[in-house]
């Protein structure tokens, strides 16, 4: 420990040893194809759109954030297009020449000069614990209180639509040790033909395997009553948003042996207090870019587990960035009773990670690296990003 000599007076830190600030925000977007379309009651998805966000700092250290969004905005009221936009014109001059070590005060800057963009904010957050994370040499994980778990299990969404496509994508995944609870997309058509596509797949599947359903908020709370009734009949464990109004969420909550979870309608601490105020649900489906960051999902955590209400790792299908800074998230949740859902990546046909996460028996890894505990494949994301080398070498005529 330095003491500082009594006879000489007190000087401030030397320029030196002054806190790093950020020097520059940027962002890019990459479009990356799906293994399969995926289909929901808002959107059909053909691939996904990310928008990844660098933070350069007077350190030379770089933090690496994500967002994106479902089916654009077809899900909510940001798009990737809009989130670039957005941090490159509001969010960046703000941030510009602050300290870049003090990551909740910088957000809590943010949040006064930016209002809404939560999707945007997540991202811009994860970039900022990426990077003191990098500098201190830890895991995010330990910057947001401590893991808990090393591993997370994985459920996997059934979406196309097709019955017996379906069935065989859950007995693949099966076989591979990958996947063992099954979340099915419905909502698009006729509810009893959906609840007949649910019904077949679990009587497929029998107890190898959970069977779950999210509605994305299609339903009236009149089929809400009717389906989460034969839902329950068919063997499915847990029905997730199938109404937007919380009220009726409120009603419809623990009138049937399934259990509710709360979705859309969960967009951070505030949302949060009010439907456990209201016991508007048995379990909270926690999404990072919907709470506005992992300390505001923390917070969404803490408020679930005072009130008794289960927890549920949720994703907006992100890709390798926003799965990790989840994953670091979710390890570090007290209770994690319903799993998660982390399988964004798995999703996509290509990797823009030197090094991919890791899934296996049924579980991801959480990172143990410093920062995030990754490193982007830069020629993989300069290839497909939007105009960047794929377009430049594409075919005459061809997008």
């Amino acid at each position: 420990m330095h003491i500082w000599p009594m006879n000489q007076p007190y000087a401030p830190l030397s320029a030196s040893l002054a806190a790093p600030v950020v020097t520059g925000v940027e962002t890019v977007i990459v479009d990356l194809p799906t293994i399969r379309p995926h289909k929901l009651s808002v959107a059909t998805m053909n691939g996904q759109v990310l928008t990844l966000v660098r933070i350069h700092c007077s350190d030379g250290v770089t933090g690496i954030g994500e967002c994106t969004t479902i089916g654009g905005l077809a899900y909510g009221g940001e798009s990737p297009e809009s989130m670039k936009v957005n941090i490159d014109t509001w969010f960046a001059p703000v941030m510009t020449g602050q300290d870049a070590t003090r990551v909740q005060a910088l957000m809590a800057r943010v949040g006064k000069m930016v209002k809404d963009n939560r999707f945007a904010k997540s991202a811009i957050e994860t970039a900022l614990l990426d990077a003191h994370g990098k500098r201190l040499g830890l895991p995010v994980s330990e910057l947001l209180g401590g893991r808990r778990r090393d591993r997370l299990p994985v459920a996997w969404t059934l979406a196309s639509g097709d019955t017996a496509r379906d069935i065989a994508e859950a007995e693949r995944m099966l076989d591979l040790r990958r996947h063992r609870v099954f979340k099915l997309k419905i909502g698009a058509r006729d509810i009893r033909d959906d609840i007949a596509h649910v019904g077949a797949i679990k009587a497929a599947l029998g107890d190898r395997g959970a069977v779950r359903v999210d509605v994305n908020m299609a339903w009236s709370e009149g089929d809400a009553a009717f389906g989460m009734a034969a839902l329950a009949d068919a063997g499915c464990e847990l029905v997730e948003q199938p109404v937007a109004s919380t009220a009726a969420l409120s009603r419809l909550v623990r009138r049937f042996p399934v259990a509710l979870m709360a979705d859309e309608s969960l967009t951070g601490p505030e949302s949060a207090f009010e439907i456990a105020r209201n016991q508007g649900a048995d379990v909270f489906a926690v999404k990072l870019e919907q709470s506005g960051g992992a300390f505001n999902a923390l917070r969404v955590a803490a408020i679930a587990d005072a009130a008794g209400i289960g927890l549920y790792g949720g994703t907006m299908l992100e890709g390798a960035v926003g799965t990790a800074i989840s994953a670091h998230a979710f390890a570090c949740f007290a209770n994690l009773q319903w799993g998660t859902e982390l399988f964004g990546p798995l999703l996509l046909t290509e990797e823009i990670l030197a090094q991919p996460l890791d899934y296996s028996d049924f579980e991801l890894t959480v990172p143990s690296g410093p920062g995030l505990g990754l490193t982007l494949d830069e020629d993989r994301v300069a290839f497909f990003a939007r105009n960047g080398i794929r377009k430049t070498i594409s075919l005459p005529g061809k997008a």
